[in-house]
């Protein structure tokens, strides 16, 4: 949000970028072709990837719920992350994301789980964890959960939309892997 003339707020929510609208669909098509519905567990993205697959028509057939877990309360609360979990390791680290994902599955009726949490900036860094820290997990029921950690740059919006293209890259990847294995 911006605060413009007369402390009216504005919101600068990014639009749809082709690129977004294209892996949504892809996204979509790939969950379709193996029968299987999506769910999300968002912390630095606030839903932007829910919105981002939603916005593409007959989303409903393929995209079940989306989960917005900014606080380490709601994540313990919706997702059933543990507490130790944020104790030990942060709310930034794959052991959480792991967790969230993990919890988006069991608290959902979707096959297929992204997580994802991290520092968009421009404040929050922590040692070890600079601004552009993001982790992802992306989970499928009856497989390992896979996770990674990345570093982006950018500003705040560029770091986000980073992280929302590389967890909708990460759907169609673990599902085209099991296509092939």
């Amino acid at each position: 949000m911006k605060s413009g003339r007369h402390n009216a707020l504005v919101f600068d929510y990014p639009a749809m970028s082709e690129e977004l609208e294209t892996l949504s669909r892809e996204v979509g098509e790939v969950l379709r072709r193996h029968g299987l519905m999506l769910v999300t567990a968002e912390s630095c993205t606030g839903g932007w990837v829910a919105q981002t697959v939603t916005a593409v028509a007959g989303s409903s057939r393929w995209f079940e719920r989306g989960f917005v877990t900014y606080t380490n309360i709601a994540k313990q609360e919706m997702l059933g992350v543990r507490a130790e979990t944020l104790a030990d390791h942060g709310a930034v680290s794959e052991q959480t994301v792991r967790e969230m994902a993990e919890g988006a599955l069991k608290n959902s009726h979707a096959q297929v789980g992204i997580a994802i949490s991290g520092i968009a900036g421009p404040g929050g860094a922590v040692p070890g964890k600079p601004v552009g820290t993001v982790c992802f997990a992306w989970a499928r029921e009856g497989a390992p959960v896979r996770s990674r950690t990345e570093h982006f740059t950018g500003d705040r919006a560029a770091v986000r939309r980073q992280a929302v293209i590389t967890a909708l890259r990460g759907v169609v990847a673990i599902l085209d892997q099991s296509d092939s294995g």
